[in-house]
């Protein structure tokens, strides 16, 4: 298939062509959440530059910088920072790359950074104890049972939503111990699509399979949507965060605990109870579940497979440590399930150092 190539002249016949142009250039090289994103940024910027009466592509450098200022006081940081990048890689289709870098765009980003700082509101992370609050939360209804599934799955695993809601019926195997490997076939850190292998845990496996068992889903989309007890086709990656927001209300968080919960608190939780309690081998030696599954790769499968079983999240060779007790701001309500650390604390004791 040809690449389509551009000139500043051929972009520069209209406000929003040259922006279906450029994505036509890129040739299906981008993602299809980063082909959207960029689509909407840009036609944000083609607006405000039509209101001006600018050209848009091929900007002049005051323009980008007069664009950032501007929306500086109505959005955030990033999501200017987003736009910015954005319009660079229009210009850079048409090999004007430099204008988004020049001094005049850079110190406009240094305005709005000096005002407005560079800090991000982290989502609320959804630890091990929160979790076992929102598993605890009673209720057999149809749709209870997938959605302690989904979140029991989307902590053990670490998989952003996207790849949450890909999963297939045939991508998790169930393993003789009763722990299952899950095949993350595509993901953020892997486009091409080489694949990968997570762990899940025996608890987590077990609310999969009642699952599977209650809906009668036999393959394709292991999640799937629910409209008035009719079993839809698949779900989509926008309705996880307002899942887990609703078993956050059910359970009886605090509302300003629930606002901050989003479809990535599980990976900030299983990630925070990892700095905590950092998990090892069995030997002593650190596992490190890192962000990119491409180096997760380089860990030896052993190890990968018990540092996301025993203990989730990597708490390996501690299996009484996967449960952690709840946090005193959140108790768990009357017949909850009732965790001790009494045998991880002797543990810990039992393996520290006697001094010199």
């Amino acid at each position: 298939m040809p690449v389509e190539t551009l000139s500043p002249e051929s972009a520069g016949r209209g406000e929003r062509d040259p922006f279906e142009a450029c994505a036509r250039a890129a040739g299906g090289a981008p993602s299809a959440n980063t082909e959207r994103a960029m689509r909407s940024d840009l036609a944000i910027y083609a607006a405000w530059c039509e209101e001006r009466g600018v050209p848009a592509l091929p900007a002049r450098a005051e323009t980008i910088a007069a664009f950032i200022d501007a929306m500086a006081k109505l959005r955030a940081p990033a999501t200017v920072r987003r736009y910015v990048a954005s319009i660079a890689a229009a210009h850079r289709a048409i090999g004007s790359g430099k204008t988004a870098r020049s001094e005049a765009v850079r110190r406009a980003l240094q305005r709005m950074h000096r005002r407005k700082g560079r800090r991000q509101e982290q989502a609320r992370g959804l630890t091990g104890a929160l979790r076992e609050r929102l598993l605890a939360v009673p209720g057999d209804g149809l749709i209870d049972v997938p959605n302690r599934a989904l979140l029991a799955v989307a902590y053990d695993t670490l998989l952003r939503r996207g790849e949450l809601v890909a999963l297939q019926v045939t991508d998790i195997v169930e393993e003789l111990d009763g722990s299952a490997t899950v095949l993350v076939r595509r993901s953020k850190a892997d486009p091409e699509g080489k694949g990968a292998t997570v762990y899940l845990a025996r608890d987590s496996l077990a609310l999969v399979r009642a699952w599977l068992a209650r809906s009668g889903v036999r393959d394709g989309r292991v999640f799937r949507s629910l409209c008035r007890g009719a079993v839809g086709e698949g779900l989509d990656a926008s309705q996880v965060p307002r899942i887990f927001k609703a078993m956050a209300e059910r359970a009886g968080l605090p509302v300003e605990v629930v606002s901050r919960i989003s479809g990535h608190s599980t990976r900030v939780g299983a990630a925070q109870d990892m700095v905590a309690d950092p998990p090892s081998d069995g030997a002593g030696a650190p596992v490190r579940r890192s962000r990119s599954r491409r180096q997760d790769r380089e860990i030896p499968r052993p190890i990968t497979r018990r540092s996301m079983d025993r203990g989730r999240s990597g708490r390996c060779g501690r299996p009484e440590a996967r449960f952690p007790a709840p946090d005193p701001r959140y108790p768990v309500p009357p017949g909850g399930p009732e965790r001790a650390r009494t045998a991880s604390s002797a543990r810990r004791g039992s393996s520290a150092r006697a001094p010199p």
